[in-house]
């Protein structure tokens, strides 16, 4: 019980006294940055499957 008591307490200490918290104007860039990257990387992945996709019914209505 002790041990958990003292990783409670030094946890609390690190979190406070060590742990640097970045600004908000910060926090909103990088959120900015996160939310675009997102955004991109699925229009990407969007339209490879859409390309995969014609490019199997094209072959499959061809071969059947």
């Amino acid at each position: 019980m002790d041990s958990i008591k003292l990783y409670l307490k030094e946890s609390y200490h690190e979190l406070v006294n060590k742990v640097t918290w970045p600004s908000y104007s910060s926090l909103q860039q990088n959120t900015i940055a996160v939310i675009i990257g997102t955004l991109i990387f699925t229009a990407i992945i969007y339209v490879l499957g859409a390309a995969a996709k014609a490019i199997l019914v094209d072959f499959i209505y061809t071969q059947f």
